[in-house]
């Protein structure tokens, strides 16, 4: 395995002062033990400072002069003030919020100094007089360590490699029932031994409860919170679907008003099934060109919060699917003006901190909660995912036992670990490998656009109209692909990508196909893929005709609450006769259940809307469509396809909304 370099930045306008901290810091570096590669290196400005930083993703700390002054002219004494520490630390804090600040003082300035630093990041101070390289140098260490510490994945090792007898669950015992089976003995050798020696349960003490984490998990959680820039910071083994119904639970009592975009992920929906919420749904920009849904306008959103200002909470969905971002600063504000509590989905953004090119976070715009897909952008398990809290009126009991209600009391420990581990990564090397991303991101770009058939979609082609003024930004790792010029249908495209050169996409719709770059992008990958795309340009086949999808029907109305509707009994409605024709006495009637085509996964319905006939011709037309689309929440009778209604008897039992 290769070993780590840690480089510290020493910043000091004194060329010769600057000079020997470099040596003396070097030379206790080589002489005491250094598993982390400790290397010091030096600038005599804040400029030059600034730059390395920016440049080197190899640093991991700097230690800066309080005060930073330039010559004016060669041989005159007269100094110019270059920098304050207060003014180089929020630059520092600004642009990589992940490294250690560490200031020289001299000891006669030593209260001033910290007065004036003391709301910021610093992480500790040292006499510039002392020089006492060897202590510098071992506390330096000492934090850095610190942050590369996984407490919970630590103890597992530490625990595997114990190799203690189980009498517990799980039932495959370590893998013992596997290891020698002539049936599934090869399972175990595909997956390997240490999965199933890591595969344990709430029955070993060492490892802690993630229902009531006092220990390593507890601790894990708390280094977590640090490097996502949050108050808590909770583990999640059930996806970011599971994050966002506990959140909901916990803010929402039934009846309490929601206000969210229609084209939030399926587990918002299902959340507000299960709180009983009363949702203020809106409807998202569309760009019809290509069928994508965007963010709801900013007009959109002011005018609901306006409106319903009696809602305790917004969620949102930054950025979406596509790599589109909300201007978050803004609506939280608004917000925030009439009590009203905000939710970011960021499951397609928990890198973002890591590299100002993505920032702010939703966390930093001033959200109150931001759910994670950890395992979507960085090195975790599938299903392994963040809950961040910063809301001020935080209630931990309620949560806790919304959060217990969800989570599995046999939690995967590897999932654990794994958020552990990825949580080590993007703090100490995410800025490197986001700029490894982010020039892959480009090259990509402009070998695709090179083809002469394939296009990248910029921005300003992503967006519609209504949005194309309210400071949307875009995700470059997400990068999204006009295909209509290839001559291959997008199923076409998809399945010669993947059997002819082994390329497996993200997402399509039907005249675009989107790649999805991570932290574990490579430059070879990229390469593979040009030189598909390429080819596939080169062949000239004749252009083809698409297939659009009817553009979804706005929202009508609810009639009765979501979960009221949901967990009535229904009864079966045919969607069409038996002559094929469509059944329009199911206009006016109102849904039981949460119908979704997919692509693009957005509800038509969901249930207590009111059903009209423009939403029973589009459910009709999908049905019928020559593109294979799934359409979620279809009950089929035999054959016939049917909507499970409420009845009229159940209706009068019900709270009407309206």
């Amino acid at each position: 395995m290769r070993k780590p370099v840690s480089r510290i930045l020493i910043i000091n306008d004194e060329k010769l002062i600057l000079k020997e901290f470099i040596k003396g810091l070097n030379n206790a570096a080589k002489s005491i033990e250094n598993p982390l590669g400790l290397v010091f290196s030096g600038v005599t400005t804040a400029q030059e400072a600034l730059h390395s930083i920016q440049q080197d993703g190899d640093i991991q700390a700097v230690i800066a002069d309080d005060t930073l002054y330039t010559l004016r002219n060669h041989g005159q004494k007269a100094r110019d003030l270059q920098m304050t520490a207060l003014e180089l630390v929020q630059k520092i804090s600004h642009f990589r919020p992940e490294l250690n600040i560490y200031i020289l003082i001299a000891q006669e300035q030593e209260g001033e100094v910290v007065d004036a630093l003391f709301s910021e990041t610093v992480d500790g101070y040292f006499y510039r007089e002392e020089r006492d390289y060897r202590g510098m140098y071992r506390i330096l260490n000492a934090q850095l360590q610190e942050k590369t510490h996984t407490p919970f994945y630590d103890q597992l090792k530490k625990y595997v490699l114990m190799a203690k007898d189980a009498w517990h669950t799980p039932g495959h015992s370590s893998g013992d029932s596997l290891r020698d089976s002539p049936w599934v003995g090869d399972f175990y050798e595909f997956i390997g031994e240490h999965i199933f020696r890591a595969d344990l349960s709430v029955s070993v003490p060492l490892l802690d409860s993630l229902m009531e984490p006092t220990g390593v998990i507890a601790e894990a959680q708390k280094i977590a919170a640090k490097a996502f820039g949050s108050q808590r910071t909770y583990f999640a083994t059930n996806g970011t679907s599971t994050a966002n119904k506990v959140i909901f639970q916990t803010l929402l009592a039934p009846g309490d008003k929601l206000i969210l975009d229609r084209n939030c992920h399926k587990s918002i929906h299902h959340g507000v099934v299960l709180s009983g919420a009363h949702p203020v749904y809106l409807n998202s920009s569309v760009n019809k060109k290509f069928h994508i849904y965007g963010p709801v306008s900013k007009k959109t959103l002011f005018e609901a919060i306006d409106e319903h200002n009696d809602a305790q909470a917004l969620i949102l969905t930054s950025c979406t699917y596509d790599g589109l971002r909300y201007d978050l600063p803004p609506i939280i504000q608004a917000a925030h003006a009439r009590g009203i509590k905000v939710i970011i989905d960021e499951a397609w953004y928990g890198f973002a901190r890591f590299h100002p090119d993505f920032r702010p976070t939703a966390l930093e715009a001033g959200a109150d909660y931001a759910t994670q897909s950890t395992h979507k952008v960085l090195s975790a398990f599938s299903q392994s995912s963040m809950i961040h809290v910063n809301d001020p009126d935080f209630n931990e009991h309620l949560f806790r036992e919304n959060f217990n209600m969800h989570t599995s009391t046999s939690p995967q420990y590897s999932m654990i670990a794994s958020l552990d581990v990825a949580r080590k990564q993007i703090v100490l090397e995410g800025y490197k490998l986001l700029s490894r991303t982010l020039e892959l991101a480009n090259e990509l770009r402009a070998q695709i656009n090179a083809t002469g058939v394939f296009q990248v979609l910029e921005l300003s082609e992503l967006l519609s109209d209504e949005v194309k003024h309210d400071n949307i930004l875009l995700d470059p790792t997400k990068v999204t692909i006009d295909i209509s010029r290839c001559g291959l249908t997008i199923e076409e495209l998809i399945k010669e990508l993947f059997e002819r050169f082994n390329i497996q996409v993200e997402k399509s719709t039907f005249n675009t196909l989107t790649l999805l770059l991570t932290i574990g992008t490579t430059r070879s990958k990229v390469s593979r893929l040009y030189d598909a795309l390429m080819r596939i340009a080169r062949e000239n086949r004749s252009l083809r005709r698409f297939y659009q999808t009817v553009e979804i029907p706005v929202f009508t109305e609810l009639g009765y609450l979501p979960r009221d509707a949901f967990y009535c009994n229904g009864e079966l409605t045919p969607l069409l006769n038996e002559e094929e024709k469509i059944n329009l006495n199911l206009s006016g009637r109102i849904c039981a259940d949460q119908i979704t085509p997919y692509p693009p996964g957005i509800p038509v319905l969901v249930p207590g809307q009111i059903i009209s006939q423009e939403i029973i011709h589009y459910i009709v037309s999908m049905l019928r469509s020559q593109k294979r689309i799934e359409i979620h929440g279809i009950v089929y009778d035999g054959y016939l396809p049917c909507l499970r209604l409420i009845t009229a008897t159940e209706e009068k039992k019900l709270i009407r909304l309206n």
